[in-house]
């Protein structure tokens, strides 16, 4: 929306007309839009947008859980959770980090340490006293499984109508979220769908002009998994370009709030098991999947004096992040129009994916709310998912392979699980020069096009309140013009209401 323009609702961007692949995917279920309805005459009824993305979730919940079928039948040892491919922490942990036990396993001095955050731990824990101590051992299991599988379903839910509602126009876009074939296939790995959760209603609070409120958000997502807290480096980006700096203090004060909240009663309880999980992390070597384990066994099995070392590891991880963090900030000040949230948001987090220790294959669901943000095209979104199933499949019959009855790499040979990796992360590198490509060419990011500014700027976004000085006033109204148009659709998404059943009457075509 360019300034001037007529203030009113806005139409909803309709995926059959805009984006080439969904035009296609949709004629199995009807064809595009206006084959078989009335946009503006026929109402919705009870099928708002909404209401129709959660049985989306409700659909895709049900599959998530139906190809663990292998393991509820005949349980989680070995083979089965491998060959199976329904290897599932909730159900590996719960006998050998002492849940069995104790419900409070994660804080007992005479338990396995829980090499995971203080946030996971508290809500493993609390999950567990859900599961009454009368079952018999298998019972609890699958019951554990049951009971952390609903709550996955459930924060998914919140997931895609968070997405649903940073989308402005773009409602429709989480339906990539909701029927996404990572998500299905890495829901039930681990409790990785809390911190996502925290983690997108963070950004949904910012995006509705509470910085304090997303910043605690994040900072109890960051107490779950650590990557929600790498969004204030797109924040202090943005702060940076804008000069708002309150803005982002309140988001960074508030994530420290809520990390402190969760963290300092179990370090006052215990730090030194409070701490494991960074030991843990630091001592590793290059885990499964990961860039530095493809590195070793490809160049470092020609050349062995080149296999990097857990120490090596931690020393380049760091720097080529830095570099990395330092680059997205240069672009966040350099591009011809300020960047939106989910853009700088993806780039940091996609490249904590890829300099990990180890990539486990629920850390997708990190990047899928955020990607569909930040690049809501179905063919470049569905071809990077492609490889992340592929790749799924991949690690499940690697471990098989080594764990089988057999235990033969003949089973699953290892470079066909090197081009699996190979695959995850070529294509996520594609999807991130895409992203960048469209920060440099505004006119060419999927979100710009129809209109709006950035759905996800909040405060960043805003003009200036109309208590500041005349002079400040006139500061910021240059600034909008150096930066485009102003972002009164996007930041405040509070002031518009989206209109369902009135279609573009101009769409952009791909």
């Amino acid at each position: 929306m360019t300034k001037g323009a007529k203030k009113g609702p806005l139409r909803v961007t309709v995926p059959s007309r805009n984006d080439a692949a969904a035009k296609s995917l949709v004629g199995a279920i009807g064809g595009p839009l206006g084959r078989r309805t009335a946009p503006g005459v026929v109402s919705p009824g009870f099928w708002r947008i909404e209401r129709v993305l959660l049985v989306m979730v409700a659909v895709a919940g049900v599959i998530a859980i139906f190809t663990k079928t292998t393991c509820r039948v005949n349980g989680w040892a070995d083979p089965y959770r491998y060959i199976g491919m329904c290897y599932s922490d909730w159900t590996a942990l719960w006998g050998a980090r002492g849940f069995a036990e104790t419900p409070l396993a994660p804080f007992d001095a005479a338990q396995t340490p829980f090499e995971y955050p203080a946030g996971m731990a508290i809500i493993a824990s609390a999950l567990a006293f859900l599961v009454p101590r009368s079952l018999e051992h298998r019972d609890q299991v699958l019951l554990y499984f049951d009971i952390n599988a609903f709550f996955a379903v459930v924060l998914w839910a919140i997931v895609v109508i968070a997405v649903a509602k940073m989308s402005s126009r773009r409602i429709w876009d989480a339906a990539m979220v909701a029927l996404s074939p990572a998500i299905i296939l890495a829901l039930t790995v681990n409790w990785d769908m809390w911190a996502v959760a925290l983690m997108v209603t963070g950004l949904l609070a910012i995006a509705r002009e509470h910085p304090w409120l997303g910043g605690i958000l994040i900072g109890i997502g960051g107490a779950v998994k650590l990557f929600p807290l790498l969004l204030l480096g797109a924040f202090f980006t943005l702060a940076w370009r804008t000069r708002r700096w309150q803005v982002f203090g309140k988001i960074a004060g508030g994530a420290a709030i809520g990390w402190l909240v969760i963290n300092l009663p179990v370090i006052l309880i215990d730090a030194k098991r409070w701490a494991v999980f960074y030991t843990f992390s630091s001592d590793r070597g290059a885990g499964f999947s990961s860039t530095w384990e493809l590195w070793n066994m490809t160049v470092g099995l020609v050349a062995p004096e080149l296999v990097v070392t857990a120490d090596a590891i931690s020393v380049l991880g760091i720097i080529f992040f830095g570099f990395w963090c330092l680059f997205v900030l240069m672009l966040g000040l350099v591009a011809p129009r300020r960047p939106r949230v989910a853009q700088l948001a993806f780039l940091i987090i996609a490249m904590f994916v890829l300099i990990g220790k180890v990539y486990s294959p629920q850390f997708v669901m990190w990047l899928v709310p955020l990607a569909v943000l930040a690049y809501p095209r179905w063919r470049a979104l569905l071809v990077w998912q492609l490889f992340e199933v592929l790749h799924f499949v991949a690690i499940w019959m690697r471990l098989y392979s080594m764990t089988g009855p057999d235990k033969t790499s003949g089973f699953f040979p290892d470079w066909i699980f090197s081009l699996a990796v190979l695959g995850h992360i070529v294509s996520l590198g594609v999807l991130m020069f895409l992203v960048i490509r469209c920060i440099f060419q505004p006119d060419e990011d999927p979100v710009r096009r129809v209109g709006l500014d950035d759905p996800l700027g909040g405060l960043f976004a805003s003009p200036e309140p109309a208590s500041r000085t005349a002079t400040k006033r006139a500061t910021a109204s240059a600034s909008e013009d150096s930066e485009g148009a102003p972002a009164t659709v996007g930041a405040s998404a509070r002031h518009t209401k989206e209109s369902e059943t009135l279609p573009e009457a101009k769409e952009s075509h791909d």
